[in-house]
């Protein structure tokens, strides 16, 4: 019974009434009560639901949901995972998975990534046509090591080769009406500039092994990911394991410089048999894992940032440097890119950024969050789904990117000026000055953004400069003038994986077999990838991609030195991504996923 039900029947037991005075038009002071007492229970429910804002949490798929009132900030913000263990294991599996921890097995996978860094497998970004150009060529020495190392493998999966060089193994399962699950590396790696190599600690493709780490180039990026893969697929078929789910392995050659001939292949190929998205989910290089607020971390990669080039050419007139104007095509060249350096992009973070999650994740779980931060995720929360000025500074990003550029540049459009050429002679005035201006374009904008803004400062030089403008029109070059075009590998920012880990997901499996493996104080949170990778070519075979170097060393953190001198990776570290494949690959095949 409610309070004015009760009220009421007090009321009739005092005051019977008839219905003559039930149907007086004049007012009554219970009545008015009533009144007063409604509004009052409307208020309150109107004050509850307004502070019960901020019980609610990020899905991982770009949205709030409505959770309970646990937790630091009101909520529990970062679900984690069970671990997730194979079951019904034969004999054949549980000594595999011995085997795998074993000395025996360790040294025998140091010899075999020693012996793929030793193939300098080197992607250059003026290679020409595949079968003109014979710097390609080395990949069919790295396709015959791999078919003496891996025996096992190429016995029992079918290999296909695809454009030439790119590898696409299939390990047919039993259930066909299951979807695929595809696991990716790249067999090319970052040119070793001669001028570096003496800085070396040791030769850049010597494999070398120091009791610890593998030294050499595509060590860590990535042939640490495509052998582990590989060792992985190898004792499973030693152990008589045979999938319900088809396994796919997709291996490109080109990634280094953006994967046109390889993934660019594949991917149509993938594509053309099983259809958009027929494919369960998908593992690729990436990132993975990090300390930060005293919360060790697994960051699956779930989306990627945009890229686009801005290439400037200005064309100024040549003649005698004794006899210069005020400013010479390098120099207006000068004056415009300081002028878009100095017009950075806001900092900003989307709804559907998954560094979101990560700091829900840092404020549920991490004993070292900072208390402003957490201040900021609340509100921030406790705002979502209110109509928002977006010309307002955005406090919660601006106060997270203090950690630095790395953090900075997850919420923030990136610019870089990376390559200027102009001259030839220092006695002549540079007729045609070039550069190149490097963009990673932030989740929640787009490519056209940075075009247009690009133009706009533009304008104001060729103005002052009494230069035409040709912004992106297709327009041939002509004498004083300034044009813009965007280099050839426009990508907007990829979509973002649903991460959601209160339901059965491939981001649950992915979650479930790394806290299996490294622990239960090992919190699971989707990461953002500043760089792209080959997956950008696979956005219409699965809408489940994560970009994950799933080998970890606890005792190196870091990128292991990848596209620069002295790379190297922890056998530890690389050990851990065989163990961590096997486990993936079963546990993706006992789970109730289509």
């Amino acid at each position: 019974m409610g309070v004015m039900d009760n009220e009421k029947s007090h009321a009739d037991q005092r005051l019977p009434v008839s219905n003559a005075q039930l149907s007086s038009p004049r007012p009554r002071p219970r009545a008015l009560l009533k009144v007063q007492v409604s509004t009052f229970v409307l208020f309150t429910l109107f004050l509850a639901t307004w502070l019960s804002r901020d019980a609610i949490v990020w899905s991982g798929q770009g949205s709030w949901r409505p959770f309970g009132s646990e937790g630091p900030v009101a909520g529990k913000y970062c679900d984690q995972v069970l671990p997730l263990r194979p079951q019904n294991q034969s004999h054949g599996l549980d000594d595999m998975d011995k085997y795998i921890e074993s000395d025996t097995f360790r040294d025998a996978s140091i010899k075999r990534l020693s012996g793929a860094v030793q193939i300098p497998t080197e992607s250059f970004d003026d290679l020409g046509a595949i079968g003109e150009d014979k710097r390609w060529d080395i990949m069919y020495d790295f396709a015959a090591y791999l078919k003496e190392t891996f025996p096992e493998s190429h016995e029992t999966l079918s290999l296909e080769m695809v454009n030439t060089h790119g590898l696409l193994f299939t390990w047919k399962g039993e259930d066909e009406n299951l979807k695929p699950k595809l696991l990716m590396a790249h067999q090319d790696v970052v040119p070793v500039p001669a001028s570096t190599v003496d800085a070396w600690t040791h030769p850049p493709f010597s494999g070398f092994y120091d009791g610890k780490y593998i030294w050499g180039r595509g060590s860590s990026d990535c042939k640490n990911q495509l052998i582990g893969i590989l060792e992985a697929i190898e004792e499973l078929t030693k152990a008589g394991f045979t999938p319900r789910r088809t396994v796919l392995l997709s291996f490109g050659f080109d990634e280094e410089i953006s994967g046109r001939n390889g993934a660019g292949h594949l991917a149509p190929f993938i594509h053309e048999r099983y259809g958009s998205q027929g494919i369960a989910a998908i593992i690729d290089e990436g990132a993975g894992f990090v300390k930060q607020w005293g919360m060790r971390t697994a960051l699956p990669g779930v989306g990627e940032k945009g890229y686009t080039d801005v290439h400037i050419t200005v064309r100024m007139p040549g003649g005698h440097s004794s006899i210069p104007p005020d400013h010479t095509g390098i120099g207006v060249m000068s004056e415009l890119i300081t002028l878009i350096e100095a017009h950075q992009y806001p900092t900003h973070l989307n709804d559907q950024n998954p560094y979101l999650g990560l700091l829900t994740c840092g404020a549920e779980h991490s004993p070292d969050f900072p208390s402003k931060l957490k201040h900021l995720l609340r509100k921030r929360q406790r705002d979502a789904g209110l109509c928002k000025n977006k010309s307002r500074k955005d406090h919660l990003a601006l106060e997270a990117a203090k950690d630095g550029p790395g953090t900075r540049y997850l919420m923030q459009t990136s610019i870089a000026a990376d390559v200027i050429s102009g001259g030839v002679k220092v006695n002549a005035l540079p007729e045609r000055t070039t550069a190149i201006i490097n963009h990673r374009i932030n989740i929640g904008e787009h490519s056209s953004v940075v075009h247009h803004k690009i133009a706009k400062l533009a304008e104001s030089v060729a103005q002052k400069y009494n230069l035409t403008l040709h912004a992106f029109d297709g327009a041939r070059e002509e004498p004083k003038s300034i044009m813009l075009y965007a280099g050839p590998n426009v990508l907007e920012p990829a979509p973002v994986t649903p991460s959601d880990a209160t339901a059965l997901s491939p981001y649950s499996v992915l979650a479930g077999t790394t806290r299996a493996l490294y622990g239960e104080d090992i919190v699971v949170a989707p990461g953002l990838m500043t760089g792209n990778t080959d997956t950008r070519y696979y956005w219409n075979v699965s809408k489940h991609i994560f970009r994950f170097t799933a080998g970890w060393d606890a005792e190196s953190f870091g990128m292991g030195n990848i596209h620069t001198v002295d790379e190297r990776i922890s056998v530890t570290s690389h050990v851990n991504m065989v163990r961590w494949m096997s486990l993936f690959i079963r546990n993706m095949d006992q789970s109730d996923l289509e």
